[in-house]
This record gives C-alpha cells, sequence and structure tokens, in this order.
C-alpha cells in the first residue's frame, strides 16, 4: 500500500497526460480555463502544450494532497516527501509559467540526484547512514555490509537521474512519460529484489 501510496502522483500524471493526448480540443480548452492565468504573458496555451500542462498541475496537486492526507491523520511526513512536494511545485510551477515542458522534465533527476548526494554526503561526510537508520531494525547487518548498501543506493539514485535526462532529452515526450512510470518502476523494483538477493544470506545468518 505504501508503495502505491508513493507513486500515486506519477500515476496521475501519466493517466491525464494520456487523456490529454487523446481528447486534444478538450485538455487545450480545460488547460486554457484553469491554467492561463499562471502562464507567464496570458499567453494562450497550444492543443500540444495541454497534456503536459495539466499533467504537472495534477502531479503538483497530488503531492500536496499527500501532505495533506498524513497531516489530517496526524502521521510522520518522510523528509523526502517534503523536497518532492518542493521540487514539483518548482520545476512543474516553472513548466506551466513558461509553458516549456524542459522543466517537468528535469524534475526526476533533481529529485533522484537529491536522495543519492543525501545518501552519500551524509555518509561520507557525517558518518551517517541513512540506509541503516531506515532499515535496521528489519534487518542486523555488519558495519561494512551497511556501507556497502548506503554507498550502492546512492549510487543507484545518481544513475536513475542521468538516465531520466537521456530518454527525457533523446526521444518524444510520450516516451518519457511512459519511461517515467513504467521503465523506472521496474527499474526499481529490480534493484530492489537484486538487492534482497544480496542480503539475503544475512538474514539467514542472523537467525
Amino acid at each position: 500500500m505504501k508503495f502505491l501510496f508513493d507513486i500515486f502522483p506519477v500515476v496521475l500524471f501519466f493517466v491525464m497526460f494520456k487523456w490529454g493526448e487523446g481528447n486534444g480540443e478538450t485538455a487545450q480548452a480545460l488547460a486554457q480555463q484553469y491554467l492561463s492565468g499562471l502562464v507567464g504573458g496570458n499567453a494562450a496555451i497550444t492543443a500540444s502544450q495541454a497534456p503536459i500542462m495539466l499533467a504537472t498541475a495534477v502531479a503538483i496537486i497530488a503531492t500536496a494532497a499527500q501532505i495533506a492526507f498524513l497531516l489530517l491523520r496526524r502521521k510522520k511526513i518522510d523528509s523526502m516527501l517534503w523536497v518532492s512536494l518542493a521540487i514539483i511545485t518548482l520545476f512543474g510551477g516553472a513548466t506551466i509559467y513558461f509553458h516549456n515542458e524542459t522543466f517537468i522534465k528535469w524534475k526526476p533527476t533533481v529529485l533522484y540526484w537529491c536522495f543519492g548526494a543525501a545518501l552519500l554526503v551524509s555518509q561520507t561526510l557525517f558518518r551517517k547512514n541513512l540506509v541503516r537508520l531506515m532499515m535496521e531494525k528489519q534487518i542486523s547487518l555488519p558495519d561494512s555490509v551497511w556501507q556497502r548498501l548506503g554507498v550502492t543506493w546512492g549510487l543507484f539514485f545518481l544513475a536513475m537521474g542521468v538516465l531520466n535526462l537521456y530518454v527525457a532529452f533523446n526521444y518524444a515526450t510520450a516516451t518519457w512519460v511512459n519511461f517515467k512510470l513504467f521503465g523506472f518502476t521496474g527499474l526499481m523494483f529490480a534493484f530492489i529484489i537484486a538487492q534482497s538477493l544480496v542480503l539475503s544470506k544475512y538474514m539467514k545468518d542472523s537467525r
């Protein structure tokens, strides 16, 4: 359930973009009605711009709604969710204001690089392993393994950021939107499974 909650904005972004692609005139009218006031110079929103702009607006609202939901339930809000809200608001807002999809295409890279940098910098400079802090209640590992795990996750997020830029600026926007949901989700699952297989022997040893 937490995984579905985490990717909720990404799923809505995908759904809205696909709907906008298939309903060009309606999407343009909707974007013009609700987003025109947020566009710099009150420029008209074209039919080709409408899908990505509507999807971006929905993603911003969905991320804010996640935090509001957790606040209402008095649940702890992960710092990563606050970072995600700040980044989607900044880059998504720039996409709408400048009616330029380049900004929202950079958003996943900036987010992944923030995660990767946080993991590597905290472990290297402050001797604080964030992966260990999140997982040590579920599994007991040697210090050397925790260190490798932290570095591996950090490098994985940095690589994901690079991959996003490659897909975003070498393929059509529709292809990037597809990859944003299915490609990155699949890679994340594959990476987690690979890590679980590596850690399985330590889990057995700890029993």
